[in-house]
C-alpha cells in the first residue's frame, strides 16, 4: 500500500504530465470510412484514427495531442471535448437482437448510436426517427440517443419532405405567440393603418404572377412623360402589419426565407399575414412601400423617391396573358381588361426594353439558361418534369424588380446603416488558374483586371461568345465567389452594378423584410432593431441552410424518379468536371447524373485549369457544355445521386425511317 507521501507525489506526477502536455483545440472533419480528422485552429488537418473518431461527432469542437506511430507520421489522440455542435439528427431505426439502434442519416455518423428502453417512443424498425445526442461519445465510445419524433416509413406519401424538414431543423409548425399575433391581426388594422399614407387606390396597379401564387409581393403600373416613363412599383409592406421585435418578426428572421419545396413550399411568414393581410391581391385595399422612379427614354435611371401608399391592385394577371398582349394577339381576357391596365402594360413592356438594352450594354445580364417544373403525383412524388418557358412578361417584371432594386441599393449607399449583396466575382484561391486560362485560350484577354468592376464586365460579355477551342466563359462561371450579405455597399460584379440590394420580396425573405425596416427608419422616423454582425452571419447561415434543404428534396425526388427513364439513350451536355467523373444535365428534362471515370476506358487526368477530363494516353477529352449521349446506370440510394453510363456514337440505335433514305 501506498503512504501519503508516495499518493501526494503520485498525485504531482499526474498533475505535471498535465500541465507539459501539448493539446491543440480544432474541429473534427468526418469522412466517407470510418477515420476522420481534426481541422487545427493553427490551420492544419490531423489524422482521426477509428478508435478516436468513435469519441467525437462530426462539428463536435475538440482539443488533440499528437501521438508518433511511426517516422514522420503522426495521429490525433482526443483529449476533451469543448463543444459539440451536432444535438439533433435523423436517422433509421433498427433492432438487432436485444439491442435498439439509429442508423443516422447524417454524413459522417458511420455507426449506429444506441437508444436506451424509455427513449424509444415505441418507433418501429425502419421507421425513419428524429434523436438528440443523450450521451456523447466522448469517454468510452459509446453514445446514446433519445428519440424526440418519429417520422415515418420509407414510401409513405410526403415522407421525403418530412425528413428533410427534420433534418435540417425547419418545421411547419408556428410557435404559439406567432399564430397568436397572426391570429389577432386583421382588416381593421388595415384601415387604422391607412390614415398617414398616399391614397393611390384609384391608379392602375396590376400583379403579374403565375396563377397559383398566393403571396404576392409586388404591383406595376407605367405612364410615358416628356423624356421616358414613371415606373412605379408597389411592394406589399408587412412591416406595417408586423411589430418591430415581434414573435412574428424573429421567427422571420430565424426561417430566413420561404423555401419552395417542390408541391408544398415553407413560407416565412403565417399565411394570415403574408396571403390573407399583405399580398396584393386584386380589388382590396393593401398597404404598400412604392417606389416611384423616371426611366429614361435610354434605359438609364433617373429620380427616384419611395412612398407608404394603400393601393387596390385592379386585376391578378398571368405571365401568359401578359405575354399574349405584348406579342398583339387578342382573345376575351385580354379584351376584357380595362382601357387604363391595358395601356400600362403597354408602357411597361417599353420600359422593360429600355431597362433591359441598359443593362445588357452597361451591366451584365444573366443567361436564360433552361428551367423545368416538377410535377407530383397524389403520393408527393414526380409525375412529370416539363419546361418551364421564361416569356416577355417574365423579363418584364425581372427589370421593374432590378431597377427598384438598384433604388433601394443607391438610397442605402448614402445612409449610416444598409444591408446589401455583394458578389466579389471570382473566387480567390481560382484566380491565378483563371489567368492561365486566359493566357492560353483569351491572350487579349489575360492583363484584364477582374477584380474590378469594369475589368469584370468586360471579361464576362467578351467571352461570351468567344471562338476558343474550351468554353472559357462557363470554365469561369463556375469558379465564381458566392454573393453574401453585408452592412457595407460593395459591387455586386455578377451583376455588373456598382452596389445592390433587395426589398421586393418582403413576404418570402428576411433581407428584403428588413431592407423595409431601414427605408423606413431612415425617411419617417420608423423604430427598429438593427441587426449586429453576428445576426447577419446566422441570417446567412439561415438562407444557406433553406437553400440546402430544397436542393435536397429535389434531389431525393429526381433520383427516385430516375428509376423511370428505363434504357433509352438520352442526350445532355456537361455541366460540372471533378476528378473522378463528370455531371450530365439531360436536355429533356434538366435531371443532372454522374458518369464516372470508372466505367470509361483508360485512366483520365484533371486539369484544373480547363477543367478538363483528359485521357493519359489517346487524348480523349470531356469538358464543359460538351453534348454527349447516356442512359440510366442506377441511382445511389444513400447519396441520392443519379448515375450514368456513356453511349458511345456506334451504340446509338439509327431511326428505322433514316434506314435507306441515304
Amino acid at each position: 500500500m501506498l503512504n501519503a507521501d508516495a499518493l501526494s507525489q503520485l498525485r504531482q506526477l499526474k498533475t505535471d504530465i498535465k500541465d507539459n502536455k501539448v493539446v491543440f483545440p480544432g474541429t473534427v472533419k468526418a469522412t466517407n470510412g470510418r477515420f476522420g480528422f481534426v481541422a487545427l485552429d493553427e490551420g492544419r488537418d490531423v489524422f482521426l484514427p477509428p478508435e478516436e473518431m468513435q469519441k467525437v461527432l462530426p462539428g463536435d469542437r475538440i482539443t488533440v495531442t499528437e501521438q508518433e506511430v511511426e517516422k514522420g507520421k503522426t495521429q490525433g489522440v482526443v483529449d476533451e471535448l469543448l463543444e459539440s455542435r451536432l444535438t439533433t439528427f435523423v436517422g433509421r431505426y433498427l433492432v438487432k437482437g436485444k439491442g435498439h439502434f439509429v442508423v443516422p442519416e447524417t454524413p459522417g455518423i458511420n455507426r449506429w448510436i444506441f437508444i436506451p428502453p424509455k427513449a424509444r417512443m415505441n418507433a418501429q424498425p425502419d421507421d425513419y426517427i428524429y434523436c438528440e445526442i443523450h450521451k456523447h461519445p466522448i469517454r468510452d465510445g459509446k453514445g446514446q440517443a433519445r428519440i424526440l419524433k418519429v417520422i415515418g416509413k420509407a414510401g409513405e406519401p410526403g415522407i421525403e419532405r418530412a425528413l428533410t424538414l427534420a433534418t435540417f431543423d425547419l418545421t411547419d409548425d408556428w410557435p404559439e405567440p406567432v399564430q397568436a399575433q397572426a391570429e389577432q391581426l386583421g382588416e381593421p388594422d388595415i384601415a387604422a393603418r391607412e390614415t398617414d399614407r398616399e391614397d393611390r387606390t384609384d391608379q392602375p396597379y396590376v400583379t403579374i404572377d403565375s396563377p397559383g401564387t398566393q403571396d404576392m409581393d409586388d404591383a406595376l403600373l407605367a405612364e410615358p412623360n416628356a423624356t421616358g416613363w414613371k415606373l412605379s412599383i408597389a411592394i406589399a409592406d408587412p412591416t406595417a402589419m408586423i411589430a418591430s421585435g415581434s414573435a412574428a418578426e424573429q421567427e422571420a428572421f430565424q426561417r430566413a426565407t420561404a423555401i419552395y419545396f417542390p408541391g408544398e413550399p415553407l413560407p416565412m411568414l403565417p399565411d394570415g399575414i403574408s396571403t390573407r393581410l399583405c399580398s396584393l391581391m386584386p380589388e382590396v385595399k393593401r398597404l404598400a412601400l412604392v417606389c416611384d422612379l423616371q426611366v429614361n427614354n435610354d434605359g438609364s435611371l433617373g429620380d427616384y423617391s419611395f412612398h407608404q401608399a394603400v393601393i387596390q391592385s385592379q386585376g391578378k394577371l398571368s405571365y401568359d396573358l401578359v405575354a399574349n398582349l405584348i406579342e398583339g394577339r387578342e382573345d376575351d381576357d385580354i379584351k376584357a381588361l380595362p382601357d387604363a391596365v391595358a395601356n400600362s402594360l403597354d408602357q411597361l413592356h417599353q420600359v422593360a426594353t429600355a431597362l433591359r438594352k441598359w443593362r445588357n450594354e452597361h451591366a451584365l445580364l444573366a443567361g436564360d439558361r433552361p428551367e423545368f417544373r416538377l410535377r407530383l403525383d397524389e403520393n408527393r412524388r414526380i409525375r412529370q418534369i416539363e419546361p418551364s418557358v421564361q416569356n416577355e412578361a417574365h423579363r418584364l417584371v425581372e427589370e421593374c424588380m432590378v431597377a427598384a432594386n438598384r433604388c433601394a441599393a443607391d438610397f442605402l449607399s448614402g445612409q449610416a446603416g444598409g444591408l446589401f449583396i455583394q458578389h466579389p466575382g471570382l473566387r480567390d484561391d481560382r484566380v491565378d488558374n483563371i489567368r492561365t486560362l486566359l493566357e492560353n485560350h483569351a491572350p487579349h484577354l489575360a492583363a484584364v483586371d477582374a477584380n474590378s468592376a469594369e475589368g469584370f464586365r468586360q471579361l464576362m460579355r467578351e467571352t461570351e461568345a468567344l471562338d476558343a477551342e474550351v468554353p472559357v466563359k462557363a470554365i469561369i462561371s463556375r469558379q465564381l465567389a458566392r454573393a453574401e450579405l453585408g452592412f457595407e455597399a460593395a459591387p455586386h460584379q455578377g451583376m455588373g452594378l456598382a452596389a445592390y440590394t433587395t426589398f421586393t420580396s418582403p413576404l418570402r425573405k428576411f433581407s428584403d423584410f428588413y431592407v423595409h425596416r431601414l427605408i423606413k427608419a431612415a425617411l419617417w422616423d420608423h423604430a427598429m432593431q438593427a441587426l449586429t454582425r453576428d445576426q447577419l452571419e446566422q441570417l446567412q447561415q439561415a438562407q444557406i441552410r433553406a437553400r440546402q434543404a430544397a436542393n435536397s428534396l429535389e434531389a431525393w425526388l429526381k433520383s427516385d424518379f430516375a428509376k423511370t427513364l428505363g434504357d433509352d439513350a438520352m442526350t445532355g451536355v456537361i455541366s460540372r468536371t471533378v476528378p473522378a467523373g463528370f455531371f450530365v444535365r439531360l436536355d429533356s428534362n434538366g435531371l443532372e447524373g454522374f458518369v464516372s471515370c470508372k466505367d470509361l476506358d483508360g485512366k483520365y487526368s484533371f486539369d484544373p485549369v480547363t477543367l478538363r477530363l483528359i485521357h493519359n494516353k489517346n487524348g480523349r477529352i470531356f469538358q464543359l457544355e460538351q453534348a454527349v449521349t447516356v442512359r440510366l446506370a442506377g441511382v445511389d440510394e444513400e447519396r441520392r445521386q443519379i448515375n450514368f453510363s456513356l453511349v458511345e456514337a456506334e451504340e446509338i440505335p439509327v431511326p428505322e425511317q433514316a434506314v435507306g433514305n441515304g
